[in-house]
């Protein structure tokens, strides 16, 4: 439990007729969601450790791949780890109730989609309305929807000739990149990029840094919502 001070108008208590009153701000409680080697985890978990993300907390791993390095990440700084595979189950069905029961158990306050290559089931979406989150290496409406995803995304800019590019951080719902967007990032494309070295730089540009300000508006009550947008408060 963290607290936050806050001033309001008072009595000579404190200077100038101000006083401070400290109310208990609780850790926001995440599981993250990952296929792969975890970059976007190591992100978030460095800006915990310097500080840019506060009042949260990395309760559990996820991923469908039991050799994901992303487990690894998490296991070397203490975090549960765990994988829940679709191949480990008879039906997507049973799948899906394992995914949401294994979610469910670490009781988290935000699900965090850092590179994960599964098909979120209904029941999960529907059990957490905007406490997901995802990060897509486009700039949403462009590149984004059933396909883009990886390298796809990246040869698809660079094949339409696009001059700039970038990546979205964005609530999840029940369609395929549609959900309420909350931070964007534009990244330029350079001539003789390849999609291995456009991915890079959207990457450390953009992604590493926008998913975990996100994070941290969340965790610190900084996200409001209007007419079904999302917005990040100062």
């Amino acid at each position: 439990m963290n607290f936050m001070a806050c001033a309001v108008s008072g009595s000579d208590e404190s200077r100038h007729g101000m006083r401070f009153v400290y109310k208990e701000v609780p850790m926001t409680k995440i599981v993250v969601l990952v296929s792969g080697g975890g970059t976007n985890l190591q992100a978030i978990m460095d800006k915990m450790d310097s500080g840019a993300i506060t009042n949260a907390e990395i309760v559990a791993v996820i991923s469908n791949k039991a050799d994901a390095y992303a487990l690894e990440r998490a296991k070397n700084k203490g975090i549960a780890a765990e994988c829940i595979s679709p191949k480990s189950f008879a039906s997507r069905a049973e799948f899906n109730e394992a995914l949401l029961a294994g979610v469910n158990k670490y009781e988290p306050d935000l699900i965090v989609l850092a590179g994960y290559l599964v098909i979120l089931p209904a029941c999960l979406i529907q059990a957490y309305p905007q406490k997901i989150l995802n990060i897509h290496p486009s700039l949403i409406p462009s590149f984004c929807g059933d396909g883009f995803y990886g390298l796809h995304v990246h040869e698809a800019v660079l094949a339409r000739g696009n001059k700039v590019t970038g990546a979205t951080v964005h609530f999840v719902d029940e369609g395929t990149d549609t959900g309420p967007i909350l931070m964007q990032k534009a990244v330029a494309v350079k001539c003789g990029d390849t999609p291995e070295v456009l991915q890079r730089r959207v990457m450390e540009e953009a992604e590493w840094e926008i998913l975990p300000a996100a994070i941290n508006a969340i965790a610190n009550d900084k996200v409001t919502w209007q007419d079904g947008k999302a917005f990040i408060t100062e």
